[in-house]
């Protein structure tokens, strides 16, 4: 049990991807508050993790303004007493040619994407800063290094995952605080499948398949373990050979 004892949160953990997430600390042993803005589909991953023996609590609110980041963390707090580990995976995937990108849709992946990951991530540092422990996991994309059409606005949220990844890892490293990310390429997840692009990227990808979200939960899961003694700022490629620089 890789993480018995302690405790994590998961943003975006309604989802295929923060669902697999959740699942896979909680079957190693850790206690996951499942973060999400939809209530339902946080209580259905809280339910399948309490079916299988883990211990998990639904937090449901807004984490794209720092009162609500902190809030929500808070939460998590009060929950579980310590939090050793936060994995930054709320995001959202607009997908819309360069010039039909309204200010609204930019505003929109900015305040999740950037924001809210920035807020959740101060709000953990100042919580594990007295105790000098800590690992964060930020979701990045494959998007931030190889261009696709009809995503600029999300890549561009990315690029940022990844430059904030430096900068935390950087500042937070002397308090023992490990901040890292991981960059799925495609990830077969049902909102992925029902938006069509998956066969032909799968045809360009060496393995000739899209990953199950469980492969990417696995990386995570080493990043935000005390297996992971000695990586600060690194942003981990998991794209099954699609993206090779």
């Amino acid at each position: 049990m890789e993480m018995n004892g302690k405790n994590v949160v998961v943003t975006g953990a309604g989802g295929g991807l923060g669902s697999a997430i959740a699942m896979t600390l909680a079957k190693q042993g850790a206690g996951v508050a499942v973060m999400d803005v939809n209530q339902a589909t946080a209580q259905k991953v809280v339910d399948r993790i309490a079916a299988a023996g883990g211990k998990a609590v639904p937090i449901i609110g807004d984490l794209t303004t720092r009162a609500g980041a902190h809030g929500l963390f808070g939460k998590a707090v009060d929950a579980f007493g310590e939090i050793h580990g936060l994995v930054n995976n709320a995001g959202i995937y607009p997908r819309r040619p360069i010039f039909e990108i309204t200010d609204d849709e930019w505003n929109a992946s900015l305040s999740v994407n950037v924001r809210g990951l920035y807020h959740m991530t101060v709000a953990a540092i100042e919580h594990m800063r007295p105790r000098r422990d800590g690992r964060i996991v930020n979701i990045a994309s494959i998007d931030a290094f190889k261009a696709h059409p009809k995503n600029s606005h999300y890549a561009a949220t990315k690029a940022a995952v990844v430059s904030l990844t430096k900068t935390f890892g950087l500042e937070v490293a002397p308090l023992n605080i490990l901040v890292n990310a991981v960059a799925p390429g495609p990830i077969a997840t049902e909102t992925a499948k029902s938006m069509g692009f998956l066969p032909s990227i799968e045809a360009e990808t060496p393995l000739g398949r899209a990953a199950e979200p469980e492969d990417i939960a696995e990386v995570i899961l080493f990043l935000v373990s005390n297996r992971n003694r000695y990586m600060v700022g690194e942003t981990v490629v998991a794209a099954g050979g699609y993206y090779i620089p």
